[in-house]
């Protein structure tokens, strides 16, 4: 049974408001599951730093199998004790319940750890193009690669090359003439490609822009400069040429891995194809997955009839499961792409001042099809970052449950970067989960004050706005757009410093407790997992987080230096930091 959402809302303002409500003694429900469970546990946690999320004050948690069988306080979790039960003394180290990624791209991690990296700092080293065109020859070098053989890049940031623009076909021929080389933009929104890619995939002046998206081309010409937007980017070859299948799974094993090493114990794979989560199902079932991953079907690309085909899972199989469906509705705004109601205060090379982005997916498709979908029960999910595409998104629900009672239904606007207060105000009472690119203000938060301007730029990612009206909310990383850092996610979550020191929105800023809200018990509320996960409750998963301090005792600044000791999922240790053997 699901949790009754306005029961929800009110233990959230408990959390939000009183920061966290802590009691002396165990429940009586936890009492009495404590005296009649005679199994001994597999594991038990003792300390003064454990962080239950629920409200309750715990200095002992016991774990039998993969459920959570006592949380307390005193001796009383000694009864649990047996010969082979793993003690664990946190000491000054903080407990916390695993963390959940809200919304990400788990094989597209995978996949892009054996691509090459051109993100500018802090998570990679490029300054400028020709450190892009002296790392591309350098890759294509050391590993040998032979003429005509695909060179693939990632997380190029026209916002901190030195020469503030994306590299062209020009740039990138001077990395090489007889290998075709794509670079996907940091945004995921944009490609960059030399001219043997536009010649060996038959793009050029006569090449029409598609539908939602752009060719950019030459200044006063029609000829490409090697820039795609958007859709335009599907012209170009794609990173499963590169990869043969074995070496794909081994990757996606290892992206597991990584995400257990920021905490996270659910992680989001979306944009993704039927066929491709069967694969994903067929795999866990020879070796279940040791996280759980929730896949979200791309709705895009797909006809009626196959959309009226996708169902979602209830539950898991080996660790994997479809959670929904999942339309794009425009672009990003640090790609200067995000559909906007008034234009931009600075657009993309040579736009008319008159330039507010665009939609990627047509408005009338999405309004027919959020409403086949919600009337079959199916979770929503829409990316739509500037306020015309959430303009959008929220119509399209409120056309779909018009009419009738307000159903449970959490459909979730993914990043919802540029959303308006009038449109809080609206995603409140229709029930519509925002699931925050919160990461945002640090990555490109001075680049978002040039494109929009202070007044829009200040009320990115608004989560005390969200707070203020008792709506249910979660932030993420999407990933690899950022790593999945979540310690990092929730640093700039509370604090909002740019990158140059500035305080983006200081008035939006959010305390430690609820930051974390947003990682756990929100984002379990957005998964419909609110019984399972989110908290550490008798009878929930023994999903949990290790982390080198408490969180909730530090300067908020610290936030970020905060390690990850260790991992648990489903009871067992996923992860462990070899520093604290």
């Amino acid at each position: 049974m699901k949790r009754n959402p306005s029961l929800f809302h009110s233990i959230r303002f408990l959390i939000s408001l009183s920061c966290l409500v802590f009691f002396s003694s165990c429940s009586p429900d936890q009492e009495q599951s404590a005296q009649s469970n005679k199994q001994m546990a597999d594991l038990i946690f003792l300390g003064d730093n454990i962080i239950t999320m629920d409200g309750f004050n715990a200095d002992s948690v016991a774990v039998i199998g993969d459920r959570i069988a006592y949380v307390g306080n005193g001796e009383d979790v000694l009864q649990f004790r047996g010969g082979y039960t793993r003690v664990i003394e946190l000491g000054d180290q903080a407990l916390l319940p695993g963390f959940i990624d809200a919304h990400g791209h788990f094989g597209a991690v995978a996949v892009y750890s054996a691509l090459l990296d051109l993100s500018s700092p802090p998570v990679g080293e490029m300054e400028s193009i020709d450190d892009i065109v002296a790392a591309i020859r350098d890759w294509i070098n050391d590993n040998d690669l032979p003429e005509g053989a695909l060179v693939y890049g990632y997380g190029y940031d026209d916002s901190l090359l030195a020469e503030r623009r994306h590299p062209n076909r020009d740039d990138l021929d001077k990395a090489s003439v007889s290998h075709p080389i794509v670079l996907r933009h940091v945004s995921g929104h944009l490609a960059a490609s030399n001219s043997v890619t536009l010649e060996n995939y038959q793009i050029n002046s006569s090449t029409p822009d598609p539908a939602g998206g752009v060719i950019r081309r030459r200044m006063g010409s029609n000829e490409p400069d090697g820039v795609m937007e958007e859709t335009a980017m599907a012209l170009l070859p794609a990173t499963g040429d590169l990869l043969d299948e074995n070496l794909g799974w081994d990757l996606r094993r290892e992206a597991a891995d990584i995400y257990a090493s920021y905490g996270i114990t659910t992680i989001q794979e979306s944009n993704v194809s039927t066929s491709y989560v069967e694969a994903l199902k067929k795999e866990a079932t020879t070796e279940p997955f040791a996280v759980d991953i929730v896949a979200y079907i791309m709705g895009n690309p797909l006809s009626d009839d196959e959309l009226s085909e996708v169902n979602i899972d209830t539950d898991y199989t080996g660790g994997v499961r479809i959670g929904g469906v999942k339309f794009t509705l425009d672009g990003s705004p640090q790609g200067r792409t995000a559909w906007m109601s008034r234009p931009y205060d600075a657009g993309p090379p040579g736009a008319e001042e008159s330039y507010s982005g665009y939609a990627s997916y047509d408005p009338d498709a999405y309004r027919v099809r959020i409403d086949r979908l919600l009337s079959r029960g199916v979770p929503v999910l829409a990316h739509a970052n500037g306020d015309e595409a959430i303009e959008l998104m929220i119509d399209g629900i409120e056309g779909a449950i018009s009419g009738r009672a307000l159903p449970d239904h959490r459909s979730v606007i993914i990043h919802a970067q540029l959303i308006r207060p009038d449109q809080l105000d609206r995603v409140r009472d229709l029930g519509i989960v925002p699931s925050y690119y919160a990461a945002h203000p640090f990555f490109w938060g001075d680049w978002h004050r040039l494109s929009f301007g202070d007044d829009r730029a200040n009320f990115i990612s608004p989560l005390r706005a969200t707070i203020d009206r008792g709506i249910p909310f979660t932030v993420h990383n999407d990933s690899p757009i950022v790593p999945p850092n979540i310690m990092r996610l929730l640093s700039i979550s509370v604090n909002r410093l740019t990158r140059s020191g500035y305080v983006l929105g200081p008035d939006q800023r959010v305390t430690v407790e609820e930051a974390l809200y947003s990682v756990t018990q929100g984002a379990a509320y957005q998964y419909f997992e609110e019984d399972e996960k989110g908290s550490i409750e008798v009878g929930k998963r023994a999903d949990f987080v290790v982390l080198e301090k408490n969180p909730l005792a530090i300067n908020p600044i610290d936030l970020d230096s905060i390690s990850i000791v260790e991992t648990f999922a489903r009871g067992k240790s996923v992860y462990k930091n070899s520093e604290f053997n």
